[in-house]
């Protein structure tokens, strides 16, 4: 697979939340990798189609903000989803504000 990305990423595995901030739907992830940019999940085969969503993914204890560009279906059905960080808005820090806790 060619590499695209600007900073290497740091292997970085833990269980996490992702939550759709259009639908506010929640879908339980497996982190591969981080970097200041982006993070690699892994992802059940029920979970639909994410490319081009706005989420925020909650891993340990890291809470990032992203979009996905690009989901990829493995051998074993599962998916890799690459997502790009995004700067947070006053309107997503309010909804985590008002949605932690």
């Amino acid at each position: 697979m060619e590499e695209r990305r600007n900073i290497s990423r740091v292997t970085y595995k833990a269980n996490g939340v992702v939550v759709v901030c259009e639908t506010g739907d929640k879908y339980f992830v497996r982190t591969k990798d981080v970097s200041p940019l982006g993070m690699g999940l892994t992802m059940s085969p029920d979970i639909p189609n994410l490319v081009g969503k706005d989420i925020i993914i909650v891993a340990s204890t890291l809470i990032m903000y992203a979009d996905v560009n690009r989901q990829v279906k493995n051998d074993d059905e599962t998916y890799t989803v690459g997502i790009h960080a995004r700067q947070f808005t006053p309107e997503v820090l309010e909804y985590l504000f008002q949605h932690i806790g």
